[in-house]
């Protein structure tokens, strides 16, 4: 699938976008930022808000608890305010 990286969560990371596979056992937008967190300081510190980051599935907004399985693309981006 492809992961998108938005504002500061994609300063953090170091890149726009990129294509991964979660492993197996990873089925949730909430277990998918936690293993994206493991794969290095860059990930860590970029997802370290945790519940706060937002994601999209397929450019249609997801709760943490939403289903990845057979995404083409997620987004995460940090929350908004309006103004």
């Amino acid at each position: 699938m492809k992961l998108l990286y938005f504002a500061w969560v994609r300063e953090r990371v170091g890149r726009a976008e990129e294509e991964a596979e979660a492993p197996a056992g990873v089925s949730t937008v909430a277990e998918l930022i936690e293993w994206l967190r493991g794969r290095g300081p860059e990930y860590e510190h970029a997802f370290e808000a945790g519940p706060a980051i937002r994601a999209a599935i397929d450019k249609r907004h997801a709760r943490a608890d939403a289903p990845i399985a057979g995404a083409r693309e997620i987004a995460f981006f940090p929350p908004m305010t309006g103004g």
